[in-house]
């Protein structure tokens, strides 16, 4: 009976051992799809927007990059808009008509993976030399104009990243995470941190930011907490506040009152 007991035990076991390699190759392999959760759209596709549109086309590295930038007649100055992991152009751009009102030229673009973009998706280097490829076609067309890098979500990585490179005058980071190391070990504490191949580190990176920093947060954001924003803020070395939007959460922040007001007085003349 003990021998009986002890092999049921050691065949339990096994099976528990073999089931969390299982789960750690996953959440190795599967990366991309669980960080990146674009959605693709035809190459015919025709945006619908509240304002008129140039659609670009941008060449990086193997891919090329579908963006559309938003122009005003005489725009105060741009703000180049990275956008956060899920949907596309077609549903990131339904809030365009606040950057009329603020006149303000505004660009995005899709993500290797999403939208009308082409090419696939393989590391995090990659992933910032595509941010740097669309700044490079974009931001020369203002100068003498200020330029608001902002980021939103996962697009705070690109954005705080991308303000160590270049030089904008404001960075707008919107419900950001301290780093992708440390949503991973808040949800898999189990999990050995080498797993993770992407590991976005807002918190080192905009400790190296000289231009000033609006965080903005809601303070019911369930997915990114608010800890997150307040830890970057203590972390940043150039001039930076946080924006607390009461009520918030971390799909509906652009919708308060409280956000559209205070991203409009923090846009610069």
């Amino acid at each position: 009976m003990v021998r009986s007991i002890s092999k049921t035990a050691m065949a339990a076991a096994a099976a528990l051992v073999l089931g969390y390699m299982g789960f750690v190759g996953y959440l190795y392999a599967a990366q991309e799809s669980l960080i990146f959760n674009g959605h693709v759209l035809p190459a015919d596709h025709e945006f619908q927007t509240a304002l008129p549109y140039e659609e670009l086309s941008i060449e990086s590295d193997g891919a090329t990059l579908n963006g559309l930038h938003f122009k005003q007649e005489n725009p105060r100055g741009l703000v180049f808009f990275l956008r956060g992991n899920s949907g596309n152009l077609q549903s990131w751009t339904t809030g365009v008509e606040f950057y009329r009102t603020v006149n303000y030229d505004m660009f995005m673009f899709d993500y290797r993976g999403s939208g009308k973009t082409i090419g696939d998706i393989e590391s995090e280097a990659q992933m910032h030399a595509d941010v740097r490829a669309a700044w490079d076609v974009i931001a020369p067309q203002y100068e003498g104009k200020p330029i608001v890098l902002y980021g939103r979500s996962l697009g705070a990585a690109f954005a705080t990243r991308l303000a160590t490179k270049v030089d904008p005058e404001l960075l707008v980071l919107v419900s950001p995470f301290q780093s992708m190391l440390t949503m991973a070990q808040s949800r898999y504490p189990f999990v050995p941190t080498k797993v993770l191949r992407y590991p976005f580190a807002n918190d080192a990176a905009i400790a190296e930011v000289t231009a000033p920093v609006l965080l903005v947060h809601g303070d019911k954001d369930w997915f990114i907490p608010l800890s997150h924003s307040e830890a970057l803020l203590e972390r940043a070395k150039s001039p930076a506040e946080l924006l607390v939007i009461e009520g918030a959460g971390h799909n509906d922040i652009h919708r308060f009152p409280t956000y559209l007001n205070g991203l409009a007085a923090a846009l610069p003349n």
